[in-house]
């Protein structure tokens, strides 16, 4: 394995230095089923540390914004700069592919600069012979934010970057699965940022509910399943705290009759197994014509069968294996289901023998809406593909879920793409494109895919509370 990944000592990160825990818990390559590395487990006393010290550093971080800016430039130019350590340890823990975690490395580095150079309007609500009024946004505080296991690095730097241009401070713990390389990213910006404005600790799912209910957090960002986010959302109502919820989802792609379908084939097929599946807002069903409906599955199913599945470590690899032993066999359990119950897989819809959690990639025919493989978040190498006659019956089972994160819609057309896409209930809708994310455009979930915005200004306005300045010019009538 690699160096970077078995000579580290991973170590806590409060108040600016690194931290030793007396107790720590074993992270599993995910290839190999094998335990490789120690994470720490941090302590009630450890925890309290690190929200103290980001209370006593919001003050004079609030105060000054240039400051705030250069140490997010500084931070994404760190990132770079550690970038191969960052991605070994990366697919180490979480299994994906080298060239995978290299860029999720580079979208880390992307976000951070981009927030280092936002540039945030006022805003100004009257400005006339009467009055002044404007809406300033102040930071909220120490904010408790929660990581995924399928994007720590990219989903961190949504988290950090707009929270800290806001003036905000932060204690971040990623998931049990992959706290390695956010332990790792804390130790290369350690000094960049003052000591306590960015806190990381790692240990269990009970280390997060503490968080959440911690007394001197007023914000919660958390990104990560629907049952967690619904448990951090009762907590933070406890005593009204703020919340930014990222869940999942259970996006559809509609096809419309007019595609070029070896044009978008490569398009689609990696907007639902990028990262193996393993993204809330990856293609989890698509919708297709009876009219080409073949062509679709053949397309894919070839797409699928030429995929090489394989250790993330491998140069080569396309596929790597699904994180953890609880999602493999969710994995499992779903796709048996569907070929109990009638499905047939043109390929896949198996796991691999052998070490490691992987499992086939797989193109399904014949699951049916009411299925538990098209109802359900499958997060994996399974993709369902059903037919349809008439557009507006796809639109309506398309919206028919209690997911909403996002979806496509592919078309020659574009005005018919652009139409039905304004259709489906979801917070992004994507047309000839899926998962085209970009800092500045902003994303967010409706119904049980979450609420709230990230990205872009209102990923800042997020960690802020508005705060309403009028100065009147002329005595109001109300008072005459």
């Amino acid at each position: 394995m690699n160096k970077h990944v078995t000579e580290n000592k991973y170590s806590l990160t409060i108040n600016g230095e690194g931290v030793e825990a007396k107790s720590s818990f074993g992270v599993i390559n995910p290839a190999t089923e094998e335990v490789f590395a120690q994470a720490p487990e941090a302590s009630d006393q450890q925890l309290n540390a690190a929200f103290d010290a980001a209370e006593n550093a919001f003050d004079s971080w609030r105060k000054d914004e240039s400051a705030r800016r250069a140490a997010l430039a500084a931070a994404s130019e760190a990132i770079t700069n550690a970038s191969e350590r960052l991605a070994s340890v990366l697919t180490a823990e979480g299994g994906k592919p080298i060239a995978n975690a290299r860029t999720e490395v580079m979208v880390a580095s992307i976000w951070l600069k981009y927030y280092s150079e936002l540039d945030l309007p006022r805003e100004i609500i009257q400005d006339d012979e009467r009055a002044f009024s404007e809406i300033l946004r102040r930071p909220v505080g120490p904010v408790a934010a929660i990581t995924p296991w399928n994007y720590p690095l990219t989903l961190g730097s949504w988290k950090i970057g707009p929270a800290l241009l806001a003036g905000n401070t932060m204690v971040l713990k990623p998931s049990p699965y992959t706290p390695l390389s956010t332990l790792v990213m804390g130790e290369v910006l350690r000094g960049i940022f003052p000591p306590g404005v960015l806190n990381i600790l790692t240990g269990g799912d009970d280390l997060g509910a503490k968080m959440t209910s911690h007394p001197k957090t007023r914000k919660i960002s958390f990104t990560g399943s629907v049952a967690t986010g619904k448990h951090v959302a009762a907590s933070a109502a406890r005593d009204l705290k703020l919340v930014t919820l990222e869940l999942g989802g259970n996006d559809p792609a509609i096809l419309l009759d007019d595609v070029d379908i070896d044009a978008i084939a490569q398009n689609i097929f990696w907007g639902a197994f990028a990262n193996n599946g393993q993204v809330c807002s990856a293609i989890k069903r698509v919708y297709a014509p009876k009219s080409i409906y073949k062509d679709v599955v053949e397309a894919l199913t070839e797409l699928a069968k030429n995929a090489k599945v394989g250790n993330g470590a491998d140069e080569s690899t396309d596929l790597g294996p699904l994180n953890n032993a609880q999602q493999y066999e969710r994995v499992k359990e779903l796709s048996a289901d569907a070929l109990r119950n009638g499905a047939k897989a043109t390929t896949g819809g198996n796991p691999i023998d052998g070490p490691g959690y992987f499992f086939e990639p797989t193109i399904l025919t014949g699951a049916l809406d009411g299925s538990r493989i098209v109802d359900e978040e499958q997060f994996g190498p399974v993709l369902p593909i059903i037919p349809y006659d008439d557009i507006d019956d796809a639109i309506a089972k398309a919206n028919n879920s209690k997911y909403g994160l996002s979806g496509s819609v592919w078309a020659k057309d574009t005005e018919r793409g652009d139409a039905v896409a304004a259709q489906l209930e979801a917070g992004t809708t994507w047309v000839n494109c899926h998962m085209a994310f970009s800092p500045e455009i902003p994303f967010g979930g409706n119904k049980w895919s979450g609420t709230g915005l990230e990205n872009g200004v209102w990923g800042v306005q997020s960690f802020t509370e508005p705060h309403v300045v009028y100065r009147t010019v002329q005595e109001p009538a109300i008072y005459r």
